[in-house]
Order: structure tokens, then sequence, then C-alpha cells
């Protein structure tokens, strides 16, 4: 599934005379499945600030939300083939290219975030993995992704502050699902589909604070199809998602973590094709089990999700070993199971083992 060797160089510079700084982060990447040697500019960016305001301008990683591995508000794009495949979890997120704009004060906080150039989900296809191709037999397939007019300029907004105990934020956000979706030409079915990306807007809502001698985190998100998707396949009509974890040092450096993750679809239809079509009602538990032995250079770690409604799940165990300052080991595992309608039981032919090297200098 995956053969990779990565050269990364990370440069960062600043200037002393005013507040600015940029950063450049790139891979240089030899991929021995496809035989091919790209470059992945993963970072490359100039900060710069002004008093309460700071400004981030070009490629950079946003992420917002407090759930662990499941995201409601954090609507930038993910890298599914990179966590399903086991490359290191930093690869899950996409960088983004567009403008950052941030205020500081005592009563609110605000961050706003506009992208006028769109990113998809990397989402993991027949090419890489052992997935059935709904559209197999389809001779034309166009692909049609949001214009780069000002109207098309994706923005999200995020209001933050301290009330007691608890981190408190506020979201919304207008521009497209990520995740495409499919419409079949019906003047020419079954010999042509488009794919494409409806148009989005999130209004949402989280806190984390301190509970009972661990962390709490609560988030909400409504998930408004603002395009009529009744006759794109693949795509939901207008949802709520609803999520809430605890976690918890239960020992020294062992840490427990739980979440319990719900989608409610009260629109649901079934789907005209057999593909993965959106139920009414679909949930999630998380399990993250970390422990870290011998002065912390050993970890030995178990994450999982367990999906009741869809009776499917992923397992994901992980052991790292820190051998000197500049040189670490992973070794670990995806393991898929569930029915084929599923979200995660489709995967179920794509178990694997992995291991990676990393060197820093």
């Amino acid at each position: 599934m995956l053969g990779e060797g990565r050269l990364r160089l990370d440069l960062t510079t600043w200037s002393e005379s005013v507040e600015a700084s940029a950063r450049i982060k790139t891979d240089v990447v030899h991929d021995a499945v496809d035989g091919q040697v790209d470059l992945d500019v993963r970072e490359a960016y100039v900060d710069y600030t002004a008093g309460a305001f700071d400004f981030r301008l070009g490629r950079q990683i946003a992420t917002w939300g407090v759930g662990d591995l499941v995201f409601i508000n954090d609507i930038f794009p993910k890298d599914w083939v990179s966590f399903f495949t086991g490359r290191p979890l930093e690869y899950l997120k996409i960088g983004v290219d567009g403008v950052r704009a941030r205020f500081s004060s005592g009563a609110l906080n605000l961050e706003l975030v506009a992208i006028p150039f769109f990113t998809p989900d990397n989402i993991p296809t027949a090419g890489r993995f052992y997935l059935s191709d709904p559209f197999a037999g389809v001779a034309v397939r166009n692909r049609q992704d949001p214009g780069r007019t000002y109207g098309d300029t994706e923005a999200a907004l995020r209001l933050y502050r301290r009330v007691g105990n608890f981190d408190v934020s506020a979201y919304v956000y207008r521009g497209f699902w990520r995740t495409p979706g499919f419409k079949p030409d019906p003047a020419m079915a079954p010999e042509r589909v488009t794919t494409l990306f409806p148009s989005l807007s999130v209004y949402g809502a989280s806190a984390q604070g301190g509970v009972l001698g661990g962390v709490l985190s609560l988030e909400y998100g409504y998930y408004d199809s603002r395009g009529d998707s009744r006759d794109v396949i693949g795509i939901p009509s207008s949802q709520t998602r609803l999520l809430a974890g605890y976690q918890r040092e239960l020992a020294p450096d062992f840490n427990l973590g739980v979440q319990y993750y719900v989608e409610i679809n009260p629109d649901a239809q079934t789907p005209e094709v057999d593909i993965d079509g959106p139920s009414r009602y679909r949930d999630t538990a998380t399990v993250r089990l970390e422990r870290r032995v011998r002065h912390q250079t050993w970890n030995v770690a178990l994450f999982a999700f367990l999906s009741p409604a869809d009776r499917d799940y992923l397992l994901q165990p992980q052991t790292s070993y820190k051998v000197s300052d500049e040189f670490s080991v992973t070794l670990g595992a995806n393991v898929f199971g569930g029915r084929e309608t599923t979200f995660l039981g489709r995967f179920d032919a794509n178990d694997n083992l992995y291991v990676s090297l990393r060197f820093d200098f």
C-alpha cells in the first residue's frame, strides 16, 4: 500500500526590527508504489504582528475543535490516505492556501480564515486500496471543482474566550463539502458521471475544561447543505453532529480518553446506487489508551473507532521507541472490520502493518 522515503526541509526565519517571521516546511517524497518523486510543500507562510492583531499569509495548517481524531468544526482538508496507511499523524492535515487574521483581547478573541483556492480531502480510492468502484462501467468521468471567484472564497470564523474553567468557542463556516459527491448525467446515464463538491455552511460551538481530575470536551455542529444535495450521490442533506469526550491520567504516564460522536440526518434518502449512502443516524465511540515507559522513551498506544449503529470498527495499535534524541522507530497497524456497505467496513480487505524510521538532524 505504501513504501516511501521523505527528506524534509524545515526553515524558519524572523525579523528583530519588526514582529514578522516566515516558515517553509517541504518534503521531497519517493513513492515506491507509484515509482515517482514529488515535492510536497506542507507549509509556506509569513507571519506579521501589529498590536492585538496578527496575520498569516500563505500555505498553513489550521486545526479547530476539541475532538480527538473526530472532526466537527474542523472543516479544513484531511488526508485520509495517510491516516489509513500509517504515515505519521501530522500528515493527516493538509495545508490550505489563504490568509488568517487573529485578534486577541481580554474580553473576546477572534480568528478569521479566508481560503480562495479550494482543496478537497484526499480520499482512498481503488488505485491504492482494495475498494469496489460503484462507477466501474462509466466511460466518462468529469470533476467539477468550486470556482476561484470572490463569491467562491471559503470563509471560517471562530470566536473564543475563557469562561470559568472552560475554553469556549463559537464557529461559522461558509464553503463546500470536502468529500466529493457524484451526479450521473441523465442524458448519458450510465456512460457519464460528474464528481462535484456541493455548497456547505457549518454553525457550531465547543467547550473544553477540567472536570473531576480530567478534561471534558463538548462540541456541536449543524451542517447546512446550502445546495440541493438530494440528486448528488454520497452527500448527506443537512445534519446535526454532536460530540462528548473525557480524558484523564489513570496513573503516572498512563492516559485514557473516551469519546461518543453522533450524526443525525433527518432527511437521509436511500442511495440510488450501491455505494455508501447517509443513514438517518450514525454514532461512533472512540477509546484511546496510551502508556509511556522507560523515562518516556517507549510509547505504547491503542486508538479504536467503534460504531454501534454501523457495526463496524477500526483498531490502530502503535508502539514507538526513541533510540536517541535524533532517531526513532514506530511500529503500528490498521485493522478494519464490518459490513461492506458501512464507512469503515468497506476497508475490511485493507488491514495493514507498517513500520517507520525517522532521523532528525
